[in-house]
């Protein structure tokens, strides 16, 4: 009978072993991360906003030492940036647009990101109450998320294979809807980085490349459209970035109204400037893009704002779509209905 009972509790510790539970897995993911020298990540990401899907082609790179480099493709139109972290500081490259910004940050520890490993396990470890279920397909974690931003980003849904890969983050709201959606292609962790692979120099040489690519890509258009007056027509409106139309706020908020709209000439056309005034007052900027090669300094965070990745103070919202320069700035308002304002623009001018 003793040797019936030993034999049972000898095949009930084996079968044990190969299971895991959310101790033991989130302890194996922090482990792994928090050891590994350096990592590549490849994915997809999908974000949901205003019954409106952006799709972008995501790679996120580490190297210890606080290195960090996430390069963002719009699958719509192409449209690339960069976001980068080294012992300089924090930086958005726009190369397309001959454009980098420097960021006074703690990004990307300062909130959750969902194509960076270190913060979606901190999120799982720091989170007491989080939700652990067994698939067919591997494991689920569920925790809580810290978008200071977004406060209806209430958690994270973390899915594993059966050998404790990541393959795939849904960032979810308070009704459980999934707002954004990373599908993870392949993760490598012994990766090789060129010395320069983390310097802003080097991508600052990526833009001016890049800009002389496209004046001669220009040049040859108006070449070839010298002798058809509308086709030069057409390719003129392509080039110039110019402010054919103001785009108004879709979302205003309550006994808000606008209150005056002032066009002023700059260096690189013109500013629009729309004062909102009421109960909410807010202000919204936007210009033509100026082609000065130049590093802005901004107070803020970077921050993906449907197309494009622009920046977020508590007092405003900045970024660039379809050339343009915009910017909601306000006093009165909270970040959140700062950027439903935003966003609001931004639907509008995406489709221009």
């Amino acid at each position: 009978m003793k040797k019936i009972l030993a034999f049972l509790g000898i095949m009930l510790f084996l079968s044990g072993c190969g299971k895991y539970d959310d101790s033991k897995l989130v302890k194996y993911m922090s482990k792994k991360i928090n050891n590994v020298d350096s990592y590549h990540l490849t994915a997809t990401l999908d974000i949901y906003r205003n019954e409106e899907k952006y799709s972008y082609d995501v790679s996120s790179s580490y190297m210890k030492g606080d290195y960090f480099k996430v390069d963002l493709v719009n699958k719509n139109n192409n449209h690339k940036q960069i976001i980068l972290k080294n012992k300089e500081g924090v930086y958005v490259l726009t190369p397309s647009l001959n454009k980098s910004f420097k960021f006074q940050s703690d990004w990307p520890y300062n909130n959750s990101q969902i194509y960076l490993l270190q913060p979606i396990i901190s999120d799982l470890k720091n989170d007491s109450e989080r939700v652990f279920e067994e698939t067919k397909d591997g494991y689920t974690i569920t925790s809580k998320v810290n978008y200071s931003t977004e406060k209806d980003f209430s958690k994270q849904k973390v899915y594993f294979d059966k050998n404790k890969n990541i393959t795939k983050v849904e960032i979810l709201d308070k009704s459980d809807n999934v707002k954004m959606c990373l599908t993870i292609i392949d993760i490598d962790y012994k990766p090789t980085f060129d010395d320069d692979y983390f310097s802003e120099s080097k991508y600052k040489s990526d833009v001016e490349k890049e800009k002389t690519e496209s004046e001669d890509i220009n040049e040859k258009e108006k070449t070839e459209s010298r002798d058809n007056s509308e086709k030069k027509e057409v390719t003129d409106s392509k080039e110039t970035a110019k402010l054919d139309e103001i785009v108004y706020p879709m979302y205003v908020p309550t006994d808000t109204y606008l209150s005056a709209q002032d066009v002023v000439s700059t260096n690189s056309g013109e500013r629009v400037i729309l004062t909102f005034n009421g109960e909410s007052s807010f202000t919204v900027v936007q210009e033509n893009l100026s082609n000065t090669d130049t590093t802005n300094y901004v107070y803020g965070d970077p921050y993906l704002i449907l197309d494009t990745v622009g920046s977020i103070t508590d007092y405003s919202v900045s970024w660039i779509s379809n050339g343009i320069e915009y910017s909601v700035m306000s006093d009165t308002m909270d970040v959140d209905e700062l950027l439903t304002v935003a966003q609001s623009i931004s639907v509008k001018a995406v489709s221009k």
